[in-house]
């Protein structure tokens, strides 16, 4: 169990590299085949027929519904926004998803497509997915979001830093970059911060990362950017939920998790909403805390939801493409 953490405790370790590094190196180990095997084991748990209905919908309720390609288009962000808003044309008791999330030149047009519906724009930014660029760079393209309207920022840590041990360079980033997310009227645009957990190499390097981004301030952690592989994978989000469940019991303050990459099917959303209630707790089952980044993911959740309600598949082809 960690030590209580009041703010004057975060300063005083953020402060000092070295006090930095004592901290998370002091952080408990994580057995590897001990996390594998419980993640695994979590990933067979089986869920009634009502269950699974809830389950479905709010899965839908956490997507952030992702297109972050290079030929993306203002028509496809529309496209994408009117699916948000209406995931089945057919049915309208299906819940809308969280959050649009797209490229900050992108963020305007997701913005007038979704005014008035309650779901929020999210943006990439600081040099997604790689990072590989100057802090003045990162900042310049996370006002760009804010400025444009984004409610949330996603942005990647320095792995090269953060690898070789430069925890205070990773942490001032953070800081910055949220500062960065203050908008002219003094609220702020929600920080996620990505870790890009299959560059970490090691469990102990995404507990530490998890704590390194709590602890400057992140609002959410979130494992990948979706363009490196492994990404999402069940004991990597596992390890981040035991993170934030701890922080919250050592600080007070609660953060979110988003499992992000390589969440394509109904089964994979269940096993991450098992993963949140068994190891968090159920103060992470909603989208405020818990989110899901996806592409694919909604059009298998359509069809499984469909096939709950009328005993039917629909095809394949019945949903638009994302």
């Amino acid at each position: 169990m960690l030590d209580a953490l009041d703010e004057a405790r975060i300063r005083e370790i953020a402060a000092s590299p070295a006090s930095l590094r004592q901290f998370l190196h002091g952080l408990p180990g994580v057995d590897q085949v001990g996390a594998e095997a419980r993640a695994a084991t979590l990933g067979t748990r089986s869920i009634k027929t009502t269950a699974k209905a809830e389950a479905i919908d709010l899965a839908i309720r956490m997507i952030d519904l992702t297109t972050l390609e290079g030929q993306d288009t203002p028509g496809k962000v529309r496209a994408l926004c009117a699916k948000a808003r209406r995931p089945d044309p057919s049915d309208a008791s299906v819940p809308q998803v969280a959050a649009i999330c797209v490229y900050p030149d992108l963020v305007t047009v997701a913005r007038d497509a979704l005014a008035g519906s309650g779901i929020h724009v999210a943006s990439v930014a600081t040099g997604f997915p790689s990072g590989r660029t100057s802090l003045a760079v990162k900042l310049a393209d996370t006002r760009d979001a804010v400025d444009a309207g984004a409610d949330e920022v996603d942005m990647v840590i320095d792995r090269g830093a953060f690898l070789t041990g430069r925890y205070t360079d990773v942490l001032a980033e953070i800081v910055a970059v949220r500062e960065a997310c203050v908008r002219s009227d003094g609220t702020r645009a929600h920080l996620k911060v990505i870790l890009e957990t299959g560059e970490l190499a090691t469990y102990d390097n995404v507990r530490r990362a998890s704590w390194l981004a709590m602890l400057a301030g992140a609002d959410f952690i979130k494992t990948s950017t979706g363009k490196v592989s492994p990404a999402a994978t069940p004991p990597v989000t596992m390890i981040m939920l035991e993170a934030v469940r701890d922080f919250r019991d050592a600080t007070g303050r609660q953060v979110g998790v988003k499992p992000a990459g390589g969440i394509r099917t109904t089964k994979d959303a269940i096993k991450n909403i098992v993963l949140v209630n068994e190891v968090a707790g159920e103060d992470w089952l909603s989208p405020e805390w818990f989110r899901l980044g996806a592409s694919s993911l909604l059009n298998d959740l359509l069809m499984q939801r469909q096939k709950l309600r009328t005993g039917r598949y629909a095809g394949a082809d019945y949903f638009t493409l994302d």
